[in-house]
């Protein structure tokens, strides 16, 4: 694919960008991260302005699910989305507290209730009100919004420009070439997912709007373009594709389509549809060509950009979660300096015990876990943080509320995440102690590794913890790793019975620890063996007899117990007591 796009084109979507109503907007004339630029990209399809001044705040500076339940702590300027709330009483009661938190605008499921108290109290607030299409996700809308104002994600911000197009801004790029096309016009993932559209859509059939709500080509007109061969034809050629209208049985007519694919040498990144009411003429047809170059470079950068943003994301976590010179400033550039953090970690639980899936260890599943958690700790607090680091992934929550009630917070959090990624990716998490400066988040995150080493070796098949409730088994298993550096062998008592059970073929060492499991419990312990209880206090005469230890004197129970748990596996025979 040629690198650099004809002067004429780059010219023509320069203007279109310059002097186009929506292009217009989408420069760099004013910030890119603004409530004007949310309504202008996504307006008319998925939001209206219902109520207020888009103008009033320039910088959003989060989006927000609204809990009544768990009321979240909202950034300044935060975008607010209202799910369930519907009544006017609620929307009135809401927008007063949103204005005292300077809250920048309000989203409600379309029609919006515009009542006299609701317009009142949206007057007093400032807050605008904005209504979500009816049919329009919500989940939709906050991908959307989140890709829209990711600008400057973790503290920088690039100014750098492709085509006279900001670089990487698809919906500037889209309305560019509506411009050029006179035509609405959808930019889609090979997979036929909307990444961005123009302005105008309203000027298209119901198919189209429907794509843009649900963010995906509707199967019903996917399955016809299979069966006509337009997938197939835009693989195969680089020249536009021309698609006649569909006729359906419910909606009639849809309007003509005009395709092209996105292409980055061989590989195939996309393609781009324009409805149109006919053919389009030579030279649209040329430009709609070369302006999928265009596209594919943005689409490029977009790829490019998202990596570098995770790999920095996870550099700065990273920094910031050893605690050494820089962690002040990589929490800075997190925008969490300043304030007491809680670290939460989540992994794949690989341990696949017999009745469950086991997990694909696949680093797709990987990235797939620390997307889900980012986008729930998102959902919680607009300004918290998670990376990969290894195979753990890592979250900086800030304290929302008292320190002594931290933990049993983060616990809540962590276990709906566990239950709501479920069986499709079987998940262990850890929860760290609140770390009130920087000094303390190095001490969390070992705490988080610690418990998380637990679940993932423990028994049982717990998958959430903190390190109160398992410290016992962290110290064990740390004393073990002791162990097994110094290469530390069974001696005294054990060593007898090791010994004995070799040459005679018995199973002296699998008795006692039965016995020291079931708490001297003579009856409890001979169930587990299947035996007589008179046949194990047989066995422990024996056990005391010839690894010449007093049963009775608990010093001597705790150090065959702290050998039994403490020495590594390769340095014991089988102990089952099986």
């Amino acid at each position: 694919m040629r690198t650099s796009i004809s002067f004429d084109l780059t010219t023509r979507l320069r203007a279109c960008a310059v002097y186009g109503r929506k292009v217009s907007q989408a420069m760099n004339v004013r910030p890119r991260a603004s409530l004007a630029r949310v309504l202008d990209d996504l307006g008319t399809t998925l939001l209206d302005l219902a109520h207020g001044d888009p103008a009033r705040v320039r910088d959003i500076g989060g989006v927000v699910i609204y809990d009544p339940l768990d009321a979240p702590v909202l950034p300044r300027h935060a975008l607010v989305l209202g799910v369930g709330v519907e009544s006017p009483e609620r929307v009135t009661g809401l927008l007063r507290e949103l204005g005292e938190q300077d809250a920048a605008g309000l989203v409600l499921r379309a029609p919006v209730p515009l009542t006299d108290e609701v317009r009142s109290a949206a007057e007093r607030s400032g807050v605008a009100l904005l209504g979500l299409s009816r049919g329009a996700p919500w989940g939709h809308l906050g991908e959307m919004l989140r890709s829209l104002l990711a600008e400057g994600d973790v503290g920088f911000e690039e100014a750098e420009s492709l085509g006279g197009l900001p670089s990487g801004d698809l919906f500037a790029v889209a309305n560019a070439i509506a411009s050029l096309l006179d035509a609405p016009v959808t930019i889609e993932d090979r997979n036929s997912r909307v990444l961005a559209f123009s302005g105008r859509q309203d000027e298209a059939d119901a198919s189209r709007v429907e794509t843009i709500l649900g963010r995906q080509v509707p199967e019903r007109y996917a399955r016809v373009l299979r069966e006509r061969g337009v997938f197939r034809d835009l693989l195969r050629s680089e020249m536009p594709v021309y698609v006649d209208s569909v006729l359906h049985a419910d909606e009639g007519l849809t309007l003509p389509r005009v395709a092209v694919a996105v292409r980055a040498g061989d590989e195939v990144l996309g393609s781009v549809w324009a409805a149109v009411t006919g053919p389009l003429s030579e030279d649209r047809m040329v430009a709609l060509r070369e302006s999928a170059q265009l596209v594919a470079l943005h689409m490029l950068r977009v790829r490019a950009g998202a990596d570098v943003q995770h790999r920095l994301r996870a550099d700065l976590l990273r920094t910031a979660l050893e605690g050494d010179e820089g962690a002040g400033e990589a929490l800075g550039r997190l925008g969490l300096a300043g304030q007491p953090l809680q670290v939460l970690g989540v992994a794949l639980d690989e341990r696949a015990p017999s009745g469950r899936h086991a997990p694909s260890e696949t680093a797709q599943d990987r990235e797939r876990l620390t997307g889900a958690f980012a986008l729930h700790l998102g959902a919680v607090h607009p300004r918290s943080a998670a990376a990969a680091i290894g195979d753990v992934t890592y979250g900086l929550l800030p304290l929302a509320g008292a320190a002594e009630d931290a933990e049993s917070h983060a616990l809540r959090i962590v276990q709906e995440f566990v239950d709501r990624v479920g069986r499709r990716l079987p998940t262990l998490a850890a929860v760290g102690p609140v770390a009130l400066d920087v000094r303390d988040l190095a001490g969390s995150r070992t705490t988080v590794d610690r418990v998380l080493r637990v679940l993932r070796e423990g028994r049982g098949g717990r998958t959430i913890g903190v390190l109160d409730e398992l410290q016992g088994e962290a110290l064990v298993m740390e004393l073990r790793d002791i162990a097994r550096a110094r290469g530390d062998a069974p001696t005294g008592a054990v060593a007898r019975l090791i010994d004995y059970d070799r040459r005679h073929g018995g199973n002296l060492l699998g008795t006692l620890r039965v016995w020291l499991d079931s708490f001297g419990d003579v009856t409890v312990a001979a169930e587990s063996l299947f035996l007589h209880p008179n046949t194990l206090r047989y066995r422990l005469r024996r056990v005391g007899e010839v690894g010449r230890i007093d049963l009775a004197d608990p010093e001597q129970r705790f150090a065959a117990m702290l050998q039994l748990r403490v020495l590594p596996p390769e340095a014991l025979p089988d102990v089952s007591g099986e």
